[in-house]
């Protein structure tokens, strides 16, 4: 006879420990808390680091408990990121992972990086608002994809050199925004699957 398993008993979720996806949800509760303004850039940085830091269900409810949308295990958001962004420090997006018609990445005295090769695209065209103050903005897009780059440098670089044309039924990426003392870079790069063999962004 097969035992089914024991069941957390009541009162116990707060010092049970959570999940990477547990983990990830909350992390998407706090970007949208900042895309919507209701915590600033130097808020959402130190409760990122403590989100993936977390031990229990109790330290991820603290960081959540003074927005209106809470995140739970068993009804996961379902929306994608719409904001990625550090504060001395950095963030790396990349992998399988679902892009927002319209993106926001912001680095302050920090680097991050944009890896848009493997995404699922959610709109026929994905707008990148990348801004670099004192710091770097890496955007990684498929070589067969339909790139505009239109950006301002103060004292720093926003490169243009991914533009171009794509093939058809690729996915269009537009970037821009502006570097202050610091870069954006666009880049083109081929997309490949775990076995390192080029696959198709388009599904």
């Amino acid at each position: 006879m097969t035992r089914l398993p024991r069941l957390p008993e009541p009162g116990r979720r707060a010092a049970l420990r959570p999940s990477d996806g547990d983990r990830e949800q909350v992390a998407e509760v706090l970007r949208e808390a900042a895309a919507e303004g209701r915590i600033d850039f130097a808020e959402l940085d130190e409760r990122l680091g403590a989100a993936y830091a977390a031990r229990s269900y109790a330290a991820l409810d603290m960081l959540t408990r003074d927005l209106p949308a809470r995140p739970s295990a068993a009804a996961p958001t379902g929306r994608p990121t719409r904001l990625l962004a550090c504060f001395f420090g950095g963030f790396t997006r990349r992998g399988v992972w679902t892009v927002p018609g319209a993106l926001t990445a912001v680095c302050l005295w920090g680097r991050g990086v944009v890896d848009l090769r493997q995404a699922r695209f959610s709109a026929g065209e994905t707008r990148v608002r990348a801004v670099a103050m004192w710091g770097a903005v890496k955007i990684l897009v498929p070589e067969d994809a339909e790139v505009y780059v239109n950006g301002v440098g103060l004292f720093g670089w926003f490169r243009r050199g991914a533009t171009g044309p794509g093939t058809p039924g690729a996915p269009r990426v537009t970037v821009r925004g502006f570097a202050v003392w610091g870069a954006v870079s666009t880049k083109r790069a081929p997309v490949k699957d775990r076995a390192g063999a080029p696959r198709s962004v388009v599904e």
